[in-house]
């Protein structure tokens, strides 16, 4: 009697992106397109999907960027507060003790390594949505999203460093001024808005060595892609932050 075989259900469907289509049960990536509620109707009881799981995650960091974009309102309130402050003299003229300082120029370097370093984080997380890289996956040929994207995230990392040694720099050159934290209410805030801006930088480097091991180590490719996207949120946030606090810095004082 001839032998017969059965096929899986998951062996049977069409293994898609998720882009105008169904992937096999409950492994769409988390990038897919598409959308309705009919896409997760064969999921099991109390899992959620890979996108319902992304947008859950995107949303929590929206919350904790909230957070800082609120931080750094306060400290550019305080700043124009600050420089329209003064005082009187014994004949009761007005004098302003703000002293504009001169930007030191590395920074218009700064800014575009900034800026570049979003552009690869930006490469990075496309690369790990990529569809076909993904049916590779799904089709046990490696992790060609990974391999595509690993180098795109070092030069984030590298660029990251670099920008924070820029920013080293711009304060080393206006202390070769005199120009130190106390100096002068726009010296501080100079050191204030920078320092604060670095160090919310400095743990976006740790999140993209976080999101550069979870590609090697995490087996589910959708816990990778969210760990790879949520960082570039991040870093795509700090970058429009720099942008903000540099125009601030060079055309408002």
């Amino acid at each position: 009697m001839p032998a017969t075989f059965t096929r899986h259900q998951v062996e049977t469907e069409r293994k898609d992106t998720g882009i105008g289509g169904k992937p096999p049960v409950d492994r769409r990536p988390t990038g897919g397109g598409g959308g309705g509620d009919d896409d997760w109707e064969n999921r099991p009881s109390g899992r959620r999907g890979p996108r319902e799981l992304l947008s859950r995650y995107r949303l929590g960091i929206l919350f904790a960027l909230a957070g800082d974009l609120m931080f750094f309102i306060a400290l550019v309130s305080a700043f124009f507060v600050r420089q329209s402050a003064g005082h009187f003299d014994a004949r009761e003229n007005y004098i302003s003790d703000w002293h504009p300082l001169s930007i030191p120029p590395i920074l218009w370097i700064n800014t575009a390594i900034l800026l570049l370093s979003g552009l690869t984080m930006e490469i990075a997380r496309r690369q790990l949505f990529h569809e076909i890289d993904v049916m590779e996956e799904w089709l046990g040929l490696g992790r060609p999203a990974v391999k595509r994207a690993a180098p795109w995230m070092i030069a984030t990392c590298v660029l990251g460093v670099l920008f924070l040694a820029g920013q080293w720099i711009a304060w080393q050159q206006l202390a070769a001024q005199g120009l130190f934290f106390s100096t002068n209410p726009n010296s501080h805030f100079f050191y204030l808005i920078t320092g604060a801006h670095g160090i919310h930088l400095i743990l976006g480097i740790f999140a993209l060595l976080f999101a550069l091991g979870a590609m090697f180590l995490l087996r589910r490719m959708e816990m990778r892609q969210i760990a790879v996207d949520c960082t570039a949120w991040y870093w795509h946030t700090m970058g429009i932050f720099w942008l903000f606090l540099f125009v601030l810095l060079v055309f408002f004082q």
